[in-house]
């Protein structure tokens, strides 16, 4: 695995866990912050061909 797509997928995970985070919370704009960059994060790893598994 190269730089970037070890990079990409710890990004990743960590948005999908201050998502919960800001969830659990009732923080209803952090989720929204976090799911938009989840998002696109997603969209970043398609675009370069990584596979994200589903947590």
């Amino acid at each position: 695995m190269d730089a970037f797509t070890a990079g990409l997928l710890q990004r990743i995970k960590a948005a999908e866990t201050d998502l919960t985070l800001a969830r659990e919370t009732g923080d209803d704009f952090l989720a929204d912050v976090e799911q938009a960059e989840l998002d696109d994060l997603h969209r970043l790893a398609a675009e370069h061909g990584v596979e994200v598994r589903a947590a």
